[in-house]
């Protein structure tokens, strides 16, 4: 009768009166149940879309568990069994997912009658412990605003959870105790004739489990925030110890070995105590939470071994329909997968003790545990009235309520620290079989010396701990794969064109300008020389130009200079900002790109006749074109590129004495002149690589940023490790290691050092310069 509508109810009361004459009062008391007949049928018109709101929920459990399963995969390719979180974090996106996963265990209307349903609600429950366990090493990647952010936001969930819960045990909504109820209405009720439901004693195991990782949640954030001082103090330390060696002399740069070196000594830092995942992992916190996840799973495999049945005769009749069944069995994966996690990151932990006897110190609770609460128990608070006795009252009510806290936090951590022992005796077995079959293990053999020097940058923030050899492993194949990851996005065309074109001492440098009278017709315009990428592309755009020139070395220029602005642009942005030059360059570069320069066309038909002397003389009359017309503050790049040509074709035409219409110099000797000056500019702007990599390594600003900054360098090394090494071999002024970002420094050194060549050498050979000169001036041409 329940199932029928309303107008069905009519029709039997309506055919009851007429047919078999039943009294007014039963007939009245039958059309009194109306009411109750149409609100249910209401119901179930407006629960209708409620199954494909459960799917919704098991799709969001769906995603929570592909990232918890993402973390796993990426801490098992790294070999980092602390399992970093690096998918699955506390945000916005996260919590808005697992509140919609939620959704049953929070529901106090939604009517729970079958086996299924029951069970559905403790599986979220248990989901959700298991999701807090794995969400725990998430708050040290955090900074403090937004630590606490997330924290309330956390909290704010798990207690309404709670809350929910705790209202519908009292409703007996959640786990519905059925030996108190009249076996006929069971039997009436209950489709499946199941008479069996979930202990009631569960749903407040897990309300005790969520409030217990709640409470670590907090304790862990202010274990964090004192560990990130003393971690940043013992970086800091790191950095000069580690900085001490690494800094060039004149007239060298840093080795690759010494690079190498200095990466990895920064790298172990930042994994070991910047990123934060590895002092989460180790916090007896997380091993208990990782119990704790290990006991819930447990829970749940108990309950659901009397599920099966259930779920066979399909006994879920709330509005959610079979879409109970789907919410059980994804949360149910979810559970198993998500305790994974926890008990590779509490088994993890332990190898990072120097012995056992740490953790048997149950009783003894670490200074950073508390340090943050004495804080602010010491600290004063500015308060806003003048009540001297009420400023008193409020100051010992605060003292009270920190050191109230303080006993809380103390406690905890020596329950955690006792739950923590029970993995031990699993560890222990693992150790002794190590043991026995350590003969089969084979470490890398680079980690023998290499682990001795780097040991000491491993951050700790606890004394008495180390970090085991298979956690050293994970810390340097992993810097090597990133190095490795660089080496294969090396510029090959590059390393071709320094090999091949640059020379001994980069006398390019030098020789590329040597135009020393500034036109008095072009005050206004900056010394394009103190810029690197301006001359290289100005150089670039002559070879461009040539006709005779066989494509294929024309392309291949290109690829070479596209390769090399990469790296001097890189070098200008962090050692030598000039902005005006810089821009004008990157604007003449991609007009090159186009085959263009200031608008002219590169590949000019009238140069299939020309010499090479008449397209310098060219593009010296265009630049110069150009300085006389152009308006400083309208043509600001196209004066720059003017300038740079003009000054350049200048330098060229006198150098050779070039005839305009004779061919004494030929395309071929000035297409491989522009390459060697091109080559020398950018092999000496990138000799300061190393110091960009080390700038890479020395930024002391917010942790989070750390991590992100070494591992750029470590790919820039891997990247640019074959064109340090031929660079080693070249003759570098020496120059103070300063001046070497400047490209006028650089000319002024090189300078500097022909003209010592020729005063030694004149000092040193001066009689044989002086019968030299006697005999030129008595000598008398016919």
């Amino acid at each position: 009768m329940a199932y029928n509508s309303t107008h069905e109810y009519l029709n039997i009361v309506d055919r009851l009166t007429d047919v078999y004459n039943i009294p007014n009062n039963i007939t009245d008391s039958l059309l009194g149940y109306l009411k109750f007949i149409y609100r249910s049928e209401l119901e179930d018109r407006y629960s209708a879309p409620m199954l494909w709101i459960g799917m919704y929920i098991a799709l969001a459990s769906l995603v929570c568990i592909l990232f918890m399963v993402a973390d796993l995969l990426h801490g098992l390719c790294s070999r980092m069994l602390w399992v970093p979180s690096k998918y699955f974090t506390i945000n916005s996106a996260s919590l808005t997912a697992i509140s919609i996963a939620m959704k049953l265990p929070v529901d106090l209307t939604g009517s729970m009658p079958g086996y299924v349903d029951q069970v559905a609600k403790l599986g979220s429950m248990a989901f959700m412990c298991t999701m807090m366990a794995n969400l725990l090493p998430c708050l040290g990647t955090m900074e403090s605003n937004e630590l606490l952010s997330n924290l309330a936001a956390l909290s704010i969930q798990v207690i309404t959870l709670v809350v929910n819960v705790c209202i519908q045990m009292q409703t007996g909504a959640v786990s519905i105790s059925t030996h108190k109820e009249d076996p006929r209405i069971i039997q009436l009720t209950s489709p499946t004739h199941i008479s069996t439901h979930p202990n009631p004693v569960l749903p407040f195991i897990y309300v005790i489990l969520l409030v217990f990782l709640l409470i670590v949640y907090i304790c862990s954030s202010l274990a964090i925030l004192r560990s990130k001082q003393i971690l940043d103090s013992k970086y800091q330390s790191g950095h000069e110890r580690a900085s001490k060696h690494i800094q060039p002399f004149p007239g060298e740069i840093v080795t690759v070995e010494k690079l190498q070196n200095h990466v990895r000594k920064h790298w172990m830092m930042v994994e070991s105590g910047s990123c934060l995942h590895f002092i989460t992992a180790c916090f007896h916190t997380t091993s208990a939470s990782g119990v704790i996840c290990l006991l819930v799973t447990i829970l749940h495999t108990y309950t659901m071994s009397g599920t099966i049945k259930a779920m066979l005769a399909k006994d879920y009749d709330s509005d959610y329909g079979w879409s109970m069944l789907v919410i059980l069995i994804v949360q149910s994966i979810g559970v198993l997968i998500g305790t994974i996690v926890p008990l590779s990151r509490c088994f993890a932990t332990l190898e990072f003790k120097t012995s056992f006897s740490i953790h048997f110190k149950v009783f003894k609770v670490e200074h950073h545990w508390t340090r943050k609460l004495n804080d602010w128990r010491q600290a004063s608070i500015r308060l806003p009235f003048h009540s001297r006795r009420l400023n008193v009252v409020i100051e010992t009510s605060k003292r009270l309520i920190i050191y109230i806290c303080i006993q809380l936090q103390v406690g905890v951590v020596v329950l955690c620290k006792i739950i923590a022992l029970i993995p031990i005796v699993f560890v222990i077995c693992f150790h002794y079989l190590k043991a026995v079959f350590s003969s089969l293990r084979r470490y890398d053999k680079n980690l023998g010396p290499l682990n001795l020097g780097i040991l000491p940058y491993i951050l700790y923030f606890e004394n008495g701990m180390r970090v085991g050899k298979r956690t050293m492993e994970a810390f340097s194949k992993s810097v090597n794969a990133l190095i490795q990851k660089g080496a294969k996005g090396q510029p090959n065309d590059l390393i071709k064109l320094i090999e091949g074109k640059s020379t001994f001492g980069f006398h390019g440098v030098a020789r590329f300008d040597q135009t020393y009278n500034i036109p008095s017709w072009s005050p206004e315009v900056p010394f394009h020389a103190a810029c690197w990428r301006l001359p290289v592309v100005t150089l670039t755009a002559i070879a461009v130009s040539l006709p005779e020139i066989e494509k294929e070395e024309v392309d291949c220029l290109l690829e070479c200079v596209r390769e090399g602005l990469l790296y001097v642009t890189l070098v200008e942005k962090n050692l030598n900002f000039m902005y005006d030059s810089q821009q004008a360059a990157e604007t003449l570069w991609r007009e090159i790109s186009t085959n263009k320069w200031l608008g002219k066309e590169l590949q000019n038909p009238a140069f299939q006749k020309s010499t090479a002397g008449q397209i310098v003389k060219w593009f010296r009359d265009n630049a110069t074109h150009y300085l006389e017309g152009g308006i400083w503050n309208r043509d600001m790049h196209r004066l720059i590129c003017g300038n740079s040509m003009y000054r350049i074709t200048e330098t060229i035409l006198c150098t050779y004495n070039t005839n305009i219409d004779d061919a004494t110099l030929s395309q071929k000797e000035l297409f491989d002149s522009l390459s060697s000056m091109i080559a020398d500019i950018i092999a000496a702007c990138l000799t300061n690589l190393p110091q960009i990599i080390i700038m890479k390594c020395h930024y002391m600003s917010a942790i989070k940023e750390r991590r992100t900054r070494v591992k750029d360098a470590a790919q820039l090394l891997g990247e640019t490790i074959e064109i340090i090494r031929l660079l080693q071999d070249h003759r570098i002024p020496r120059m103070n290691p300063n001046d070497m970002p400047y490209l006028n420094k650089w000319r002024g050194y090189i300078s500097d050092e022909v003209s010592s060549f020729l005063f030694v050498f004149l000092f040193r050979f001066r009689p044989f310069v002086h019968i030299l000169i006697l005999l030129t001036l008595e000598y008398e041409p016919q």
